[in-house]
């Protein structure tokens, strides 16, 4: 790898750093790229091919992930919601659903015993929304 290549990709773990850290904000694209020092589209494409999706699609994944620990903790769909920052009921239904495969009120509604007496660290884990689930049993 070249010097460049190293500084880019410190860039982009910065980046999803700041992603992670800053999820409930609301956070575009511009926004994330100024972090990596990088212009929007050109981070958007070192991105993807570090880390596989878009910046995008990992703050929607991150804050997905973030709802499930909250609906299992009880919170309401509504309030799960608005605290991950996203900020229409029906996109985020849309896309908790297209990602974790069932609706937020039935993964509310659903028993969570394994989870809870799990690690967090373990649970966060097991319980990471897999937006590419085939390829990653083709994978192994």
């Amino acid at each position: 790898m070249t010097p460049q290549e190293l500084a880019n990709l410190a860039h982009l773990r910065r980046a999803r750093d700041f992603i992670d850290r800053e999820y409930a904000r609301p956070l575009d694209v511009p926004t994330m790229a100024a972090g990596a020092l990088m212009s929007p589209a050109h981070f958007s494409r070192q991105f993807k091919a570090a880390y596989g999706e878009s910046p995008y699609n990992y703050l929607m994944t991150r804050r997905i992930e973030r709802a499930m620990a909250l609906l299992r903790a009880g919170s309401s769909v509504t309030d799960a919601c608005m605290e991950v920052g996203c900020t229409s009921l029906g996109s985020f239904s849309s896309r908790f659903t297209e990602i974790v495969g069932i609706t937020p009120s039935e993964y509310r509604s659903r028993e969570h015993h394994a989870v809870k007496a799990m690690p967090n660290c373990i649970a966060k884990q097991q319980t990471r929304p897999d937006r590419n689930p085939a390829a990653r049993a083709t994978a192994t």
